[in-house]
């Protein structure tokens, strides 16, 4: 089964980042957090107004911004927390400053129980026809100890009035690895997945790094958060199999490392980051990556928003690296010039995240054969060592390469 969309630069998906959450998870390493209610009014204001001054600011980095839309996406942070008149201030500038396809994937993510009726209806009525659902776990045990505020019983409840409502496509999230998990509960979660009969679930290892406050405990010993009582990371890995299995085997095709589906229930808006399709990320921590115009040598240009709340709602600052730029509303991002050897790097890695793979034709065609064969050497390293295999002119990853994805990826690099 495949998932491969048309590689074309036509069209622009939109990230909407929105950084408030009534408790913030302890494994959670995004940029979000819990704010004055009083705050949402604001930020609305400042990500429409980056908005509409996107094309100008994209203009001064050499950048294309198309001018139609056919994916939106809001993420968090929990977006189900915006109110009617917040999706409408921004379905308003959106339209206003782009053309969004008729028949765009519009996603919201939302956390179980906490979406309001009203605000759920007005944003149907404007274009959110998919949701995807940070349930993480059905066992109320472990969605406590990591600070969600939801039951299983509430998550399948939620799911039961999406589909009531009449939202199109519904996903959910799970995450292995998680304090207080066992065998038998991972077991159990990825059944209950299963079964509420959503078209696409994700399925994430824990992360432990130093930017949650689990992270943090699990590397410095502490014992608030639960860190000991994660399960090892060798354990995580074999669940996080069993899952690709079971999920499977019950009609979710696995298409990229962390997401599965059903026929025509893939992802449209993430799809375009693995396979390097623009895309414009608005608000807190936001990223974006768009085609460069003219004949400077670059191919594209990404950045990144400030991940400082304060930096954000600040007016207009000058971007690092960029002189004379100014960025509405973004606040300092970080902006870095893609050429063709770091495009090829991309095009490489991004593709073997899918399950597709990556076509060697491709990429020599687009890139040349020199790059395609100071790739091969290592590509041959990797497969004997069985992290990848060959299938005519596509590589792809293997099931072990998959949990070893980072490895693979780094090996693969072009010095």
């Amino acid at each position: 089964m495949t998932f491969s969309v048309q590689r074309r630069d036509d069209a622009v998906g939109i990230y909407l980042s929105v950084p408030f959450c009534k408790a913030k998870c302890s494994f959670c390493n995004f940029a979000s957090g819990v704010f004055p209610e009083s705050r949402i009014e604001g930020y609305i204001q400042r990500l429409c107004a980056e908005l509409r001054g996107a094309r100008a600011a994209v203009d001064r980095l050499g950048g294309r911004l198309p001018e139609r839309v056919d994916t939106i996406y809001f993420g968090g942070g929990t977006p189900s927390l915006l109110q009617a008149n917040h999706f409408a201030q921004v379905f308003r500038v959106l339209h206003e400053e782009f053309s969004v396809d008729a028949d765009a994937e519009v996603t919201l993510e939302a956390a179980p129980g906490q979406m309001d009726h009203v605000a759920l209806e007005a944003a149907m009525r404007l274009g959110v026809n998919r949701v995807s659902f940070g349930v993480q776990s059905f066992v109320d045990a472990e969605s406590a100890a990591v600070g969600r505020l939801h039951t299983g019983a509430k998550c399948r409840e939620e799911i039961a009035r999406m589909e009531r409502m009449g939202v199109e496509r519904l996903s959910l999230d799970l995450i292995a690895g998680l304090p207080h998990q066992t065998g038998d509960s991972w077991d159990f979660s990825v059944r209950e997945a299963v079964e509420t009969g959503v078209g696409h679930v994700s399925v994430y290892l824990l992360e432990v790094d130093e930017d949650s406050r689990l992270g943090r405990e699990a590397i410095e010993g502490g014992v608030k958060y639960g860190a000991g009582a994660l399960p090892s990371e060798d354990v995580a890995a074999e669940w996080y199999l069993a899952a690709c299995e079971k999920l499977g085997a019950a009609g979710l095709a696995q298409y990229e490392i962390s997401n599965f589906a059903r026929v025509g229930q893939a992802s449209r808006h993430n799809l375009k980051y693995w396979h390097r399709q623009p895309y414009l990320g608005v608000g807190l921590d936001a990223h974006s990556m768009l085609v460069c115009d003219g004949d400077g040598g670059d191919v594209a240009v990404r950045w990144a928003n400030t991940d400082d709340m304060d930096g954000y709602m600040a007016s207009g600052v000058p971007a690092r690296g960029v002189q004379g730029l100014t960025v509405l509303g973004a606040g300092s991002p970080e902006v870095d010039r893609i050429g063709v050897d770091e495009a090829f790097e991309e095009s490489f890695f991004l593709g073997l995240r899918l399950n597709e793979g990556v076509d060697l034709g491709w990429l020599r065609n687009e890139f040349g054969g020199v790059r395609m064969d100071q790739a091969l050497g290592s590509l041959r390293d990797v497969e004997e060592a069985g992290l990848v295999e060959r299938r005519d002119s596509r590589v792809r990853l293997t099931a072990s390469g998959r949990l070893a994805s980072n490895e693979v990826f780094s090996r693969l690099l072009v010095a």
